[in-house]
């Protein structure tokens, strides 16, 4: 059994963990005696900071004050995404902490073993995303000095100890905000089933031409693109009742609970992009059907068939597929075909009714075979107009 597995302790309490990277490794382990970093003292600072703890423990030395075993210590702190660091004292009073919750979580038989060690990866997963981020758009741009003849380091201490408690009390509330969310869609499942295998929209949105685009472009170009589109995309999403699943730099993948919702989503993404002159042109691909979520990603034949759809879509155009086509028309949010439209309107007038109104219209297109998924029969999706 190692004990060099357990160098991610120091992310267990906090998300922003910016001491815990590789970099900082050397410097514990060539740590003076008298416990001043031989290396960057300011580093050093700044990780005691932000844990709010010092340094106290070797990796082994924690795992026995957490009263766990060395090899779970190594799976939770491997799980949540750091690096082996040996012998060296670098753990906090913080990481004993976490340790022992998680492990008590086992122990009192709340979680199974290997849902808290995922439990630790998805933390630790998401929070580095998030940490990274913070660093290099955020503090980054922040701590540029402010007047002539300051460092970066005169300005990076006092400003992260300003934002720090603001910070972290955001993330606090948004992740609540989140956990409520994501928890009455949960309950609201038909059945325990459905909890995991649940029946979903899934659509994908890709940037045309991005590889070609990415010869062509400064990298801060690009970037700046790549930003414009996943928060548009993002925005859009959230705001017509999607869940954004994730980003790909140039492809966002989606999920709603209706078709409805999801083709909303869709035609509202081709028309923002195509009113903006600097983004490339988009084109989207969705199915409807079963779907596995894990660690907030989703999987299954379901998804592989909309990312297949997005790869034969024309430009500025959405294709679904026939699930997704037979749920638009047993909401009423489409008719099956223009014919059945007109009859429904002439059946109302004649009743002196209002004609149904419908919000999109599908049309469908030639079968063809999709790898690894058979014969196809796609729609197209566009607004119906009066």
């Amino acid at each position: 059994m190692t004990v060099d597995d357990t160098g991610s302790g120091e992310g267990a309490q906090r998300g922003p963990d910016a001491g815990t990277d590789a970099s900082a490794i050397p410097e514990v382990e060539d740590e003076k005696a008298d416990g001043e970093s031989a290396k960057n003292p300011l580093a050093l600072q700044l990780e005691q900071l932000i844990l709010g703890a010092d340094r106290r423990y070797t990796p082994f030395q924690a795992a026995r004050s957490a009263g766990v075993s060395m090899e779970l210590a190594s799976r939770f702190w491997r799980a949540m995404g750091f690096p082996d660091i040996g012998q060296a004292k670098a753990l906090t009073e913080a990481d004993v902490l976490a340790l022992r919750r998680l492990a008590g979580l086992v122990e009192a038989g709340l979680l199974s073993e290997a849902m808290a060690v995922q439990v630790a990866r998805s933390t630790g997963q998401t929070t580095a995303r998030l940490a990274e981020w913070q660093i290099d758009s955020f503090l980054e741009g922040l701590t540029e000095p402010p007047e002539p003849g300051m460092t970066r380091t005169e300005v990076t201490y006092p400003l992260i100890e300003l934002l720090l408690p603001e910070l972290e009390e955001f993330l606090v509330y948004v992740w609540r905000r989140q956990l409520a969310a994501a928890t009455g869609r949960v309950v609201q499942a038909a059945d325990d089933e459905e909890m995991v295998d649940r029946r979903l929209a899934v659509g994908f949105a890709d940037l045309v031409g991005f590889t070609r685009l990415t010869r062509r472009m400064e990298e801060e170009e690009l970037g700046e693109l790549v930003e414009a589109f996943e928060t548009t995309a993002a925005d859009l999403v959230a705001a017509h009742g999607g869940r954004l699943i994730k980003t790909l730099g140039d492809e966002v993948l989606y999920a709603a609970d209706d078709a409805g919702t999801a083709a909303e989503i869709a035609l509202r993404l081709i028309e923002t992009m195509a009113n903006d002159e600097t983004m490339p042109e988009l084109r989207v691909g969705m199915a409807f059907g079963t779907v596995t979520t894990r660690m907030g990603d989703v999987f299954g034949t379901t998804v592989n068939l909309a990312s297949r759809l997005t790869s034969i879509a024309p430009r500025d155009a959405v294709l679904v597929d026939g699930a997704f086509a037979e749920d638009l028309t047993r909401t009423g949010d489409a008719p099956a075909s223009e014919a059945q439209a007109a009859e429904a309107a002439a059946a109302a007038e004649k009743e002196g009714e209002e004609p149904p109104s419908y919000r999109f219209a599908l049309q469908p297109m030639w079968q063809r075979p999709v790898r690894g998924l058979g014969v196809v029969e796609p729609w197209l999706l566009a607004r119906r107009t009066p």
